[in-house]
């Protein structure tokens, strides 16, 4: 029952929530501004971990075929002597991979998650506070109320909790597909194979799309609420009930684009050399601020659902009196 006079406001579609993200910061120079200077360092430094990555990706059957549980295949060639002459490869993967795969991680999981965690901060804080009508915020403004030491600790704390599970769950991409790369191939079931692994890594997907929706909420209410750690994932995930599929959707635009960008630029060989990866890199930065802008928005949509409900229930129960 809505009563005379009380309006209420339809749920956002994910289309338009990013409808609104693209037309908060593309007509706010100033929040154009801001963001390119504070994601800098996470920019170069994204500059150089997707040098490592692309390359890193390019020769995963090579390192693949150097893994333990690969079967080698070594070619024999016999001279003219009569020596018998044992083509090995000469890459090692402890010594050619393993150094390229720490660095990997280590850039990963501390600089590239401190810097994206400053932007992420910033970036929340400023479009929260335009989307609240102040629209009159200064460059200067800007800067001066975004660095908070205080939240800055809170949503570094959230972050860890963030960084953990979402780890956890990319790296059982790969184990998925190794496990079951060990089960099938001693029946030579490839069909199965592909089948089997097809089926459990889109239910992974959407496992990972689903929790990151929660996980990137909760980076908001940690930021705008000030709520920290697992009481934030617990007040993400109770906004987030009946909206799961919003959630996943609109992760699953901020992944597409992520991959739609990743894979031209392997294909091409941007890693080699020249300005195709700068491009790629400065275009992945621009699409992650606009999810961290589709956050607040999908948060904020959430928690005025979830007021109007409670109201209605309020006033149901009033009405029943």
């Amino acid at each position: 029952m809505v009563t005379e006079g009380k309006q209420v406001k339809q749920k956002l579609r994910v289309f338009d929530i990013l409808k609104e993200s693209v037309t908060l910061y593309f007509t706010n120079i100033n929040l154009i501004i801001f963001t390119l200077l504070t994601s800098l360092p996470f920019f170069f430094l994204v500059v150089y971990f997707e040098f490592l990555f692309q390359q890193t990706i390019v020769e995963t059957p090579e390192i693949v075929s150097l893994l333990p549980f690969k079967e080698r295949t070594y070619t024999l060639r016999v001279l003219i002597s009569g020596v018998v002459e044992t083509n090995i490869p000469d890459e090692s993967f402890s010594k050619d991979y393993l150094p390229v795969l720490i660095q990997l991680g280590f850039i990963y999981l501390v600089p590239l998650h401190v810097l994206e965690l400053y932007s992420a901060v910033v970036t929340m804080d400023s479009a929260s506070k335009l989307r609240a009508e102040e629209n009159n915020m200064s460059l200067v403004d800007m800067f001066k109320t975004s660095i908070d030491i205080s939240t800055m600790k809170g949503t570094f704390i959230t972050s860890l909790y963030m960084l953990f599970w979402s780890t956890c769950l990319l790296i059982a991409f790969p184990w998925t597909v190794s496990n079951c790369y060990i089960f099938f191939r001693g029946f030579g079931c490839f069909v199965l194979f592909a089948v089997i692994c097809f089926l459990a890594l889109t239910k992974l997907l959407m496992v990972y799309l689903e929790w990151s929706a929660v996980w990137n909420m909760g980076f908001v209410v940690s930021v705008v609420d000030g709520i920290y750690g697992i009481g934030a994932f617990r007040v993400s995930y109770y906004l987030s009930r009946g909206n799961q599929n919003r959630g996943i959707i609109l992760m699953l635009v901020f992944f597409a684009l992520g991959l739609w960008l990743r894979l031209p630029c392997v294909y091409l060989g941007c890693y080699k050399g020249g300005y195709g990866i700068f491009v790629q890199t400065g275009l992945l930065t621009v699409v992650n601020t606009l999810k961290w802008v589709s956050c607040v928005i999908y948060c904020h949509d959430c928690k005025e659902r979830k007021m109007e409900k409670k109201g209605d229930e309020e006033l149901g129960k009033d009405l029943a009196k």
